[in-house]
């Protein structure tokens, strides 16, 4: 019997080679699972243009599970496992790669429902990481940028080669991670081989903080299109 999984889903690269990993793997994939925090600084979830796991989740053509949560620190991991604790699976899968504080978070809600934690990527190497993804012909974009030595000019960005020699500068310059998992930036699949339709975006606005010099892209309209 394939063993039963939700994934922890964001719409985001990490989350999104999670779902393929355990596809691939031949996993029972049943659910996605979505908090919506409704604080912009959450500790523990994805916000930028988060209301478009939607269109992700019937993109990819697997039940998408949100609730809103408040976003506050602890509270949020609490608002998690009320929403765990009432699906049917063996395991919960994240797309973590560093992150302790979340990981240490997901581990001790599974202990208490009594299900596995999946965490495929935990300490892959950023950069091959990001090479896979772009060589598995996955289309990602970059949707919010919070760390010095990002500018606008970032906000949409396709993640593509010559996209990731210049995360490496950064990487070089400044010692921002190069995946992004210490928040300096978010990303978001439009595409990829486990997409049924993909993701159009009709109108986007790039929403800029000069004196903190961070922003993201703001989607504002996007439907799905036939691939």
């Amino acid at each position: 019997m394939k063993m039963r999984i939700a994934v922890l889903f964001s719409g985001g690269k990490d989350s999104i080679r999670t779902v393929h990993y355990f596809l691939e793997k031949g996993y029972d994939v049943k659910y996605l699972v979505t908090m919506i925090s409704r604080r912009e600084d959450s500790w523990m979830f994805h916000v930028p243009n988060i209301r478009l796991t939607e269109l992700s989740a019937e993109a990819i053509g697997i039940p998408l599970i949100s609730k809103e949560t408040s976003g506050k620190k602890e509270e949020e991991v609490e608002d998690l496992k009320e929403v765990l604790k009432v699906l049917d699976v063996d395991a919960v899968a994240c797309g973590g790669i560093f992150s302790e504080y979340q990981k240490t978070r997901f581990e001790k809600i599974c202990r208490e429902l009594r299900i596995k934690l999946l965490a495929p990527f935990w300490h892959t190497n950023p950069e091959k990481f990001l090479k896979d993804t772009i060589d598995l012909g996955f289309d990602v974009m970059i949707v919010g940028v919070y760390a010095e030595g990002f500018d606008e000019s970032w906000l949409g960005r396709k993640i593509d080669q010559k996209t990731l020699e210049g995360l490496k500068e950064l990487n070089r310059e400044f010692s921002i991670n190069l995946i992004g998992e210490g928040g300096e930036y978010e990303s978001l699949v439009v595409d990829g081989p486990i997409f049924k339709k993909k993701i159009k975006i009709l109108d986007s606005e790039k929403i800029w903080d000069k004196k903190t010099q961070s922003g993201y892209l703001k989607i504002k309209k996007a439907v799905l299109e036939e691939k």
